[in-house]
């Protein structure tokens, strides 16, 4: 995990793990309001309750701050799809829920999926390969729960492109919503992408979900 790699001089986990969800809470705020580049370290320290010199105490630049918040987004998302995702075995059933749940996630945490790709041209190389791997791994989790809910074989391409499409849809109800709103709340939304996707899978070459 990339937050391993942000040093503190502090030794007790617990609590570095609280100040920086603190931070996170607080720079998401700043960031959405401001930017990345406008907001400074004095106002985040601010707005996470605590000095400036305890905010250093946990980080060394502004720039690990915003590796931080990419770091927490897809620990969630990766924490609510596995619990929510049987990758062992699947059924149209779990294949829907866990597109469901995915989105669900989406919406919570609009904000923080915009400032990561927003910003994302703020961070080094290292981290903007860490979150391309890490969305790797998300696309992957979709991949194993496609595979294991179709009865008819797929082709690796058309798992790997319905699986991105699950992953954008998720997002462009954080890129989109201020005109997808117009017309859907996040439920009808959620269960017309899930009826397009049941459709295109029995489109693609009579694959169809199994019965769970």
């Amino acid at each position: 995990m990339l937050s391993k790699k942000v040093t503190s001089s502090i030794k007790d986990q617990e609590l570095i793990q609280l100040r920086r969800q603190q931070m996170i809470k607080g720079a998401v705020s700043l960031f959405k309001e401001k930017g990345f580049h406008r907001t400074t370290t004095r106002e985040i320290a601010k707005a996470s309750g605590f000095s400036i010199g305890t905010l250093y105490e946990y980080i060394r630049t502004k720039e690990d701050i915003l590796y931080l918040v990419c770091d927490s987004i897809y620990e969630c998302v990766r924490d609510r799809m596995e619990s929510a995702f049987d990758l062992q075995a699947g059924s149209a059933d779990k294949l829907v829920e866990a597109v469901r749940s995915y989105f669900l996630l989406m919406d919570e945490m609009q904000d923080e999926v915009m400032i990561m790709y927003q910003e994302m041209k703020s961070l080094t190389k290292e981290a903007r390969e860490y979150v391309l791997q890490r969305e790797k791994e998300m696309v992957s989790m979709l991949e194993r729960v496609i595979t294991n809910s179709v009865e008819t074989p797929m082709t690796r391409a058309d798992v790997t492109l319905i699986a991105n499409n699950i992953f954008i849809q998720g997002q462009m109800w954080s890129f989109r919503r201020w005109m997808l709103q117009k017309d859907f709340t996040i439920s009808t939304y959620i269960e017309k992408q899930i009826d397009y996707l049941l459709k295109g899978l029995h489109a693609a070459g009579n694959a169809m979900p199994k019965l769970g």
